[in-house]
Parts: C-alpha cells; structure tokens; sequence
C-alpha cells in the first residue's frame, strides 16, 4: 500500500471526539505543578495526557453507540463539531502562550533565573511523537484484541468474545512487558548499577587510620564498601575541620558503612556492622545514629555533617547497602530489601544498645532520607521498644508511602496544613520546611522527639494515586512557601505531573523539591538531639558555612548520585 495513502487513512480514522478531549488533556499538562520542566519532558507529558484524553474520548463515543442512546443529525454534529474544535483549538494556543509565564512562576519561589520561552513548537513536536507511538500501541492491542475476539466467538457469543479478546490481548501485552521488557530492563540496570558501585574513585583513598571503616585494620574491607560507603566513611568533618569552625576541642566522629558486597545476608551484614562499631567505641559517643540509605546506598552529607558539627563530633552513625539500584527502581523491583536490611539493622544496634547501663550509653535516633525515610521508619516497631525508647528520629523527604507519615498528617490538627501539619500537642512529632516549625523552639517535648523535614515542593513526598479524581489537600490556601500559585487542579492530568515531578525532583535548586540543604537540617537536629549549647549567632554561622560548603560541592557527579526520588 502507498505509505501516503496509508497515513492518510490512517488520519480519517482518527475519532473528532477524541482529539477535542485530547487537546484539552494536552492543554492542562502545560499547566505548572511542583518542579520546573525542560521542554522534552514537557512534550513528553503533554504527548502522554493528549493520547489519555483521545482514548477517554473514543472510549466514550462507542459507550455511546453500545448504549444506544440518541444521535443528533449530521448536521448538528457537524456544527457541534466544528465549534468544538475552534474552541479546543484556542484553549491549545492561549495554553502554549502562557506555558513560559506559568514556568517562571515556579523558578520565582524557588528563586531561579528565569526562562525567555517555553520553546512551544518544539514542545507540539515531541507531544505529537509520544502521542504517535502511543496511538500505534493502542491501535495493537486493539487489533490483537478483535483477533483473539474472533477466534473465540466461534464458541462463545459475541459480547463474551469480545470480553475474552480485551483481557486476553491486555494479559498477552502484560506478559511480555513484564516477563520480557521489564526483567531485561532491570538485568540490564542492574548490571550497571553494580559495576558503578564497584568503581573506586581515586580522589577517595583507603583511609590510614585504624578507627576508620574501611582500613586495614577494618572489619568491612575497603573493596566491599560499595561506591556510596566509600564516599560515606572517606568524606565529613575532621576534628580540625570542626574545631576551627566550633571554635572548642571536637573528636573525629565514627562513621559505620556495610556495603551489599560484604556478606551473603541483611542479617550477617547487620551484625556486621555491629562488631565494626564496637570496634571504633561507638557505643562510648554521646550520639549514635541508625541510617537507612537510599536505594543505591547514598547518604546525604547535609544531614550527617550537619549533625556531627552540632557535637563537636561526639557522633557515631552507622549505615547498611541494601540495593545497588537507585531509589525508584529499588522500590519497584525490590520494595522488601530495604525494609529487610533495616530492620535488620536496628534489631543488632539496639540490642546491645539495650544491654547497656542507662547512664553510660548514647542517645540512640533514626535516620533516613527518602525512600531511606520510609524503610527507617519500618525498622523500629513501638511495641518493641516502648518499655526502652530511643531517644528520637528525623526523617527527611519521607515517600507518600510511609505508613507513619501518611497516618499522621491524615490525622493532623484541624486547621494546619498538609504541608506542615501540626499533631496533637507536639510533644511527639513535629514537622518543618525552609522555615522552620510552626511550633515555637521552647514548646516542651516528651520522652521521644520525630521531626520530619519536608518541603512542600517535594512530589516524592505530596504525590497521591487520588489526585487523578480528587484536589489534595496541599493545594488548598494557604500554600506552601515553595508551591507556585499559578497551580490548579486537573482531573488525570494533575496526577501525571506530579509523577513526572517525582521523576525530576532532583533537578530543583537545594532547599527545595527533594533536594533538602544543610541550614534546615541544622534546625532539624538542634531540634531533635536537644542541642543547648549553640548561641542564635553560631547556628547562623554555622548555617552559612554549611551552606556555602554544600553549594560548592554538591555539583558534577555527587549532584545526580541518587536523593531517593
């Protein structure tokens, strides 16, 4: 056949009804959420709601025809039509005008340059690329599914037939993506993300010390420390480094790192780490810290550094690999590995942590960055440790599945914000963004202290499966510092941003998005370890110089190394 002829029957064909509502889908995803998009990943979106929208639209037309209901004339239709499409047509341009105006209100909260241009055509180029390979899918499994239907209609009758070859057709493409597409995607990232884990950097060597994980003198050799533990335990403060900036003696604190390669099981690498700890005293520090790493086994430095400044490095952290995957990938093709290895964890630290005198033990938190947040939360069960507590947790960035976090905001104060809610008398938890807490510094805590640090543009934290039918709570005024108030509720298609939002929530300036910076960390942890002896004037300061450290590294390759999102 004439490829001409063909494509242009293949346009004939496509439904009016269909490309009105698609048009309308495309028109909303140009709409600001959280985080600023590229042009490519702003046509990929708006391809991606344009092909939803024609498929709403077509699937509604033949509801309509199967249920028999009136049809206005054809002239009427025609009209109906074209009015439509004029209309549709507008809503598109005036949509693709705003797009630049609807972007800078998002890099204005986030305090980003901003853009000249939205770049519109080639947005509509890369729309309709998607919109093509996704309507040549669905033209596919329609066709597999009318052949399936008729094979079977020989046995059964027609409407059951045509039932069959639906959910045959969709288990046959299920099938295939997941037995073939996906496992060999994830062969294939997996093999990568372990060869990247086993690179060694040569601007990290072993550490000479003996008390220093890794050395020759370890129990975790160097090699088996994995990408992340060396960057972990080679990396932070000196005691000279936080000497000069206290002003007063500091210690060099203990950082614990087990990487995936070390032993076979969650459980020998726990007591792993254990004995390693042990073996640097870091049971003799006034703080230890539980960490759950992300999914490649990252930890973020602006919460540690943070935190063993604030101590004058009377700190000791200990962490464990639990994937060579990054966040998204380790949450969807291995969700029971990091709560496995956390668990593990904890059970081995606390213990023996247990098995010491009150008196003459650290204070014991919880620590975990994103998906970290979420599998750190899971380690600790209240049952266990209520007749002996651990002194607290901060969880930073938690997914909108952690279990604890989504229970607590359901049930937050009436009047506080989703984004900052307030539970009960504070004394338990509390939550804080870029300004701080809502609840004043001296109000009293109880026996335990939880902080979570979120930000209100973090899509890995507000993404909700309800948004496709219903506005979330955080949208509603007031908002939050870092949300653009260009932002509205689309049925679908405000659902979808945010999914691509959770995709890019990386690429925000620190401070905001999933990017979480050292100065709010710092509030965080004077918060949570009930630091007293820092002036207002040296937490500003230190605020600053942290600041302005992470600035300056935190580019190249430790900028992309994996947040969790």
């Amino acid at each position: 056949m004439n490829p001409a002829r063909l494509i242009r029957r293949q346009l004939l064909s496509l439904s009016g009804i269909g490309l009105m509502l698609g048009a309308l889908f495309f028109a909303a995803a140009l709409t600001p959420t959280l985080i600023p998009r590229s042009y490519l990943t702003q046509g990929a979106l708006a391809g991606g709601c344009f092909a939803i929208g024609y498929s709403a639209g077509v699937l509604w037309r033949r509801l309509w025809h199967y249920l028999e209901l009136p049809e206005p004339s054809s002239r009427a239709r025609s009209i109906a039509n074209a009015l439509a499409a004029v209309g549709c047509l507008l809503v598109v341009i005036v949509f693709l005008w705003r797009t630049a105006e609807w972007q800078n209100s998002i890099r204005a909260v986030m305090k980003m340059a901003p853009v000249e241009t939205a770049h519109p055509f080639k947005v509509c180029a890369i729309a309709l690329i998607t919109f093509v390979v996704l309507l040549v899918l669905g033209r596919l499994f329609a066709l597999v599914a009318r052949l399936l239907a008729a094979r079977t209609r020989r046995l059964v009758p027609r409407n059951v037939a045509n039932v069959i070859g639906v959910l045959a057709a969709a288990l046959l493409f299920w099938s295939i993506a997941s037995n073939v597409l996906i496992r060999a995607a994830f062969n294939a990232l997996d093999s990568s993300f372990r060869e990247l884990d086993a690179l060694q950097e040569p601007e990290r060597p072993q550490p000479a010390a003996p008390d220093r994980t890794g050395s020759s003198a370890s129990l975790v050799k160097w090699k088996e420390l994995g990408r992340m533990g060396r960057r972990f335990v080679a990396s932070g403060p000196t005691a000279a480094e936080i000497g000069t900036l206290t002003g007063g003696p500091a210690q060099n604190p203990v950082r614990v790192y087990v990487g995936l390669g070390s032993r076979d099981t969650a459980q020998a690498r726990a007591r792993l780490a254990l004995d390693e700890l042990k073996r640097q005293h870091g049971f003799d520090r006034k703080i230890l810290i539980v960490i759950t790493p992300t999914g490649t086994g990252w930890i973020d430095p602006a919460a540690m550094d943070t935190v063993e400044y604030l101590h004058h490095g009377d700190v000791a952290s200990v962490a464990m690999q639990y994937s060579y995957l990054n966040s998204p990938l380790s949450l969807l093709f291995q969700p029971e590995y990091g709560a496995e290895a956390s668990r593990a964890l904890f059970a081995e630290i606390y213990g023996y942590w247990t098995s010491l005198p009150k008196d003459r033990r650290p204070k014991l938190y919880l620590h975990g960055l994103s998906l970290g947040a979420m599998n750190s939360e899971k380690s600790a069960e209240l049952f266990e440790t209520i007749g002996d507590p651990i002194a607290g947790a901060l969880w930073s960035g938690a997914p909108f599945e952690s279990r604890i976090w989504r229970w607590i905001t359901a049930n937050r104060n009436p009047g506080t914000p989703a984004w900052l809610p307030e539970f009960r008398d504070s004394r338990f938890v509390r939550f804080m963004n870029q300004n701080g807490p809502t609840v004043p510094a001296d109000a009293p805590w109880g026996p335990m202290r939880v902080v979570y640090l979120q930000y209100a543009s973090d899509a890995i934290t507000f993404f909700a499966y309800r948004d496709a039918y219903q506005a979330p709570d955080w949208m509603t005024a007031p908002r939050g510092p870092d949300v653009s108030p260009e932002l509205r509720w689309y049925p679908v298609v405000t659902m979808l941003q945010l999914a691509l939002d959770m995709a890019v929530a990386n690429g925000t300036p620190m401070g905001f998005g999933h990017v979480y910076a050292p100065e709010h960390y710092v509030d965080a942890w004077v918060a949570v370890t009930d630091v007293h002896d820092w002036s207002t004037e040296a937490l500003a300061r230190l605020k600053e110089q942290l600041a302005a450290k992470a600035r300056k590294t935190n580019t190249g390759d430790d900028a992309y190394d994996d947040r969790g999102g």
